[in-house]
């Protein structure tokens, strides 16, 4: 069954070598997978799952892309009722398309498209596919995360294309932080880029995955490769970090929140 419209469902990854990719996802979050090939066996697309639920995937990084020196990030994909009618809205409130609505064989149909700040996102209408079977357990996507030093026009951009509401608090650090909502449901967050953020760094969406502890899995995953780009440090959702994988794959990791001593 698909995952409302609007809602973040699934989250993958293109890499150069996807062999060792599988190897160092499988190991960190403990992940089975299962290839996928096209009809003269060249290898299209990995699923990941864990304990039996579908959780994120990984395709092979275009030749063109990998020449063109395209960093690899997770990206995040919203559930969509129709791609065409969404990929169109978009266009209207000012955001483009990176890749044309396509039919991804009878998976579903999805587009990759950027906002008005240059963060790019992607769009999913279900077919046989819709999505990760589970959400916020250790291996599993918990949160999605704009960074964007055009906070303004960026809540405008997703309110009208997804008629997400946002509401913006001050966090104990004295920063602020804005809450998507999709209709009564938590669907992301935004942080405003300021001249603290490297010039170099683009707007982003960032996916963030659940562990069951954060410096076990930064032991883990330093072991097997992989770096710290953040090191972890406290929120009110638990303690996180950001990473990368040994091919430069950027997520973030986030385990249980401090306990507050009382009393």
């Amino acid at each position: 069954m698909a995952h409302p419209n609007g809602m973040f469902s699934w989250t993958d990854i293109s890499l150069a070598d996807v062999s060792a990719g599988k190897e160092f996802y499988q190991q960190l979050f403990g992940w089975e997978s299962v290839e996928q090939h096209d009809p003269d066996g060249n290898l299209i697309y990995v699923l990941f799952s864990k304990d039996g639920d579908l959780a994120a995937g990984m395709g092979p990084m275009p030749p063109e892309m990998q020449a063109a020196g395209f960093p690899p990030m997770w990206q995040s994909y919203v559930s969509v009722d129709s791609v065409d009618d969404v990929g169109a809205t978009v266009i209207a409130a000012g955001g483009s398309e990176v890749l044309p609505a396509v039919d991804v064989y009878d998976s579903g149909r999805m587009a990759i498209l950027a906002d008005p700040t240059g963060a790019v996102f992607s769009i999913w209408q279900a077919g046989n596919h819709a999505g990760a079977d589970r959400f916020n357990d250790p291996g599993f996507m918990t949160w999605n995360e704009l960074a964007t030093r055009d906070a303004d026009a960026a809540q405008r951009f997703y309110g009208e294309v997804f008629g997400w509401t946002a509401q913006t608090d001050e966090m104990p650090t004295g920063m602020l932080y804005t809450m998507f909502s999709n209709g009564d449901r938590p669907n992301g967050g935004m942080l405003a880029m300021d001249e603290n953020w490297p010039a170099e760094i683009p707007a982003h969406w960032m996916v963030y995955f659940r562990v069951g502890d954060i410096d076990e899995a930064l032991g883990e995953l330093t072991a097997l490769g992989g770096s710290i780009s953040v090191e972890p440090f406290d929120t009110p959702a638990g303690r996180t970090a950001v990473v990368g994988d040994p091919q430069g794959g950027t997520f973030s990791i986030i385990g249980p929140a401090l306990e507050t001593p009382t009393g």
